[in-house]
């Protein structure tokens, strides 16, 4: 087994082998196959405090485990990501077959309520953009990453992994790899792609690289999203928002201006790499709730 394997390893064989299915055949990361871990040696401990094994799991005994979880008060969100790791593992043993029928097969996940994702109004963008300062390296590629976290709809651990040759200056494309390693190609506007440029130019070889990260801290290493959640947190004090900003809020605004903008919901389902256009659909709720709040401020009737 590899390092990563070791890191993720359990007491049972048959999660071992799905967690090495994760890992080789569908990329995952190290975090997520933790996740993945950590909800199936749940369910194991479940188990065996009622003498039960994996290998004689029923529907029966799942539905029982979901009563279990609920009784811990769980959120909706925390229960839907219990039985997504079980669907996925039980679904896997029964392709392999470990077992002749699949227990969680007809288990349906709770209903989620759809949160609407926090967004920056392009002044709010525009505020924080300005803020770092051009001169020096730090205030450089600070900027840099800004303008792709927006210009692309990046979320913050493509932003940190991104490497020299993922960038096409003929082109002004990027080249991304997501979720499961997941590959796609997103352009950049001239503002970025100038900004890129320049920092890969003159301002990266001052950090004395390393590694091949674009991105650098002072020590010449790869940024950690850590790293860039704090930087995102001062600009977004200094530009004085005082909601709860992250990267990703910069991934959503990418998509909500997009939209707004006329983009249609499959290009930018194309762009922000989601498989599923449902995960693209709830932007669309942000248009819509726009919409009706225009309605009421401007139409003769909501105003009497």
């Amino acid at each position: 087994m590899t390092e990563n394997e070791n890191k993720t390893s359990s007491k049972n064989q048959w999660v071992d082998r799905y967690l090495e299915h994760l890992l080789i055949e569908r990329g995952l990361s190290e975090n997520s196959l933790n996740g993945y871990l950590s909800d199936l040696e749940s369910f194991q401990i479940f188990l065996k405090e009622r003498s039960a094994k994996i290998e004689n799991t029923t529907s029966q005994t799942l539905l029982l485990y979901l009563t279990f979880l609920r009784s811990k008060a769980l959120k909706s969100t925390s229960l839907a990501r219990h039985l997504s790791s079980l669907r996925g593992f039980f679904g896997f043993c029964t392709a392999r077959g470990f077992i002749k029928d699949n227990p969680a097969m007809l288990l349906e996940n709770p209903k989620l309520p759809r949160k609407i994702p926090e967004f920056l109004s392009p002044e709010e963008v525009s505020r924080i953009l300005s803020l770092p300062c051009l001169t020096e390296k730090l205030g450089f590629r600070d900027r840099t990453m800004l303008e792709l976290l927006y210009a692309a709809g990046m979320r913050v651990s493509e932003l940190v992994d991104l490497k020299i040759e993922d960038f096409d200056p003929q082109t002004g494309i990027l080249v991304i790899f997501g979720k499961g390693s997941k590959e796609r190609l997103v352009p950049i506007h001239y503002v970025a792609q100038n900004f890129l440029n320049q920092y890969i130019k003159d301002w990266r070889p001052a950090f004395n690289p390393k590694v091949k990260n674009v991105f650098l801290n002072r020590s010449g290493k790869g940024l950690t999203r850590q790293g860039v959640w704090k930087m995102i947190k001062k600009f977004t004090l200094e530009a004085g928002i005082k909601r709860s900003i992250s990267p990703h809020t910069f991934r959503h605004s990418f998509a909500t201006h997009l939209l707004d903008g006329g983009a249609d919901l499959r290009t930018v389902q194309l762009l922000l790499g989601h498989s599923d256009i449902n995960a693209t659909e709830i932007y669309t709720h942000i248009q819509a709730g726009r919409l009706v709040q225009l309605h009421k401020r401007f139409h003769p009737r909501s105003l009497m």
